[in-house]
């Protein structure tokens, strides 16, 4: 698949939810994590994300964690889309939507929408069309699966129930460019 993704929470309430969406974007090939103002523990004072109890892989090993106290402080690298998944009457489908090849996907906490802050600092917003609100971790497992569906490269379904997929295209890397040679057939163009 070209290009990459990084998926987090805003406002994450629950560490089994962080460590749930951690593993899966490690398993789906997220190149990073993160999480926007995680809950504070009263009664230790730490960030929620500090244990990862359902991230049984230890992905944090194998993918970067990244915390922002605020909205300001996310990190977006340069060319990548912010894309909120919140469910919205303005948002785009996730069936119809066209997922840009360099994203960072963010959802909302549990039992609450992305911050006002975080909504208009997205490029885009997508939704999941369902009959009422997911689990934040399910959530984020649908997206990244859509994601590897649509990106990865895989044969279209095949048009019959039962019958099997076109075997998947061998990748076809290019020959060796020569730069001097592009340009000497552009300039005789």
């Amino acid at each position: 698949m070209r290009g990459y993704f990084g998926i987090g929470i805003d406002g994450i309430s629950k560490t089994g939810n962080m460590g749930n969406l951690i593993r899966t974007g490690h398993a789906f090939g997220a190149s990073f994590a993160f999480a926007v103002n995680p809950k504070i523990v009263a009664h230790t004072g730490e960030p929620i994300t500090k244990p990862f109890l359902t991230d049984t892989s230890n992905s944090t090993d194998q993918i970067p964690f990244y915390q922002y106290d605020t909205v300001e402080d996310l990190v977006v690298p340069k060319g990548c889309q912010l894309v909120g998944v919140e469910i919205s009457d303005d948002a785009i489908d996730l069936p119809s939507f066209r997922h840009p090849t360099r994203a960072v996907y963010v959802l909302g906490g549990e039992r609450t929408s992305l911050s006002s802050a975080m909504a208009d600092r997205c490029d885009m917003m997508i939704k999941i069309p369902t009959k009422f609100s997911l689990n934040v971790a399910t959530a984020g497992a649908i997206v990244m699966y859509d994601r590897q569906r649509l990106l990865g490269g895989f044969p279209d379904r095949p048009l019959m129930a039962g019958q099997k997929p076109d075997a998947k295209k061998a990748h076809v890397h290019g020959g060796p460019r020569n730069r001097r040679a592009s340009k000497a057939s552009k300039t005789e163009s």
